[in-house]
């Protein structure tokens, strides 16, 4: 699916990372809440609270999750699963950016 119809969208942005990771949160008809968001060239570590499936929607990036030694790589069209109360390191290449959807849950 290229787009979500009949949703909220809350006005102010979440900004992580000095800017380097931009999102902003969607809710949908029957009260689901997701992030549509941007990631720059940058290494960053997310700590997750709630399970999350982040969907590649354009660009690429490699991943690590918590506990892991390999990274893994990503892009549109793919996605990733992270455990609930755990984290994951994400990269994204110089010249490129991450266009990601993060479902909750």
């Amino acid at each position: 699916m290229s787009q979500y119809d009949n949703v909220s969208v809350l006005k102010k942005a979440n900004v992580y990372f000095a800017g380097k990771c931009v999102s902003h949160t969607i809710v949908l008809a029957d009260g689901a809440k997701k992030t549509l968001g941007v990631i720059l060239p940058s290494s960053l570590t997310f700590n997750t609270g709630a399970p999350e499936i982040m969907e590649g929607v354009g660009g690429s990036c490699r991943v690590r999750q918590k506990g892991e030694s390999e990274w893994r790589r990503y892009g549109e069209g793919q996605s990733f699963t992270v455990p609930g109360n755990s984290s994951f390191e994400i990269a994204v290449a110089e010249g490129e950016a991450y266009h990601y959807v993060c479902h909750f849950g």
